[in-house]
């Protein structure tokens, strides 16, 4: 069994550069943006634990500021189980991350991210 425990760099960069599109479109309101880029910050991250955990987190936060009780109650769900299903390698890969799709759903990766994942 593979255990993931740390994000290769090139990944890192993209998740990092996820957040920082993220943090722009939330400090200027453009709260959809900043959704889009926390569902792809997601994807990237959904196969480490700490990124992993730390997109339901912010997801939660965002959920919170939008007074949207279906997302928090989801990210609370996704916040008990998400990172320890990374650790074990048992994520449905491009799944978005919201509370919006099953948690468990695989879901179409971007083609920009499935060449950072390399998958074939």
């Amino acid at each position: 069994m593979k255990f993931n425990t740390k994000i290769p760099k090139h990944l890192k960069q993209a998740y990092n550069q996820e957040l920082k599109q993220y943090s722009f479109c939330l400090e200027n309101k453009q709260f959809g943006n900043a959704w889009y880029h926390l569902e792809r910050n997601h994807i990237i991250g959904q196969s480490y634990p700490i990124e992993h955990t730390y997109s339901h987190w912010l997801m939660l936060k965002f959920g919170f500021r939008q007074k949207d009780t279906k997302e928090v109650i989801g990210q609370i769900i996704r916040l008990l189980v998400g990172g320890w299903k990374s650790f074990i390698n048992h994520v449905p890969l491009g799944n978005t991350g919201g509370a919006n799709v099953p948690p468990l759903k695989r879901m179409p990766i971007p083609n920009d991210i499935e060449k950072l994942l390399d998958i074939k």
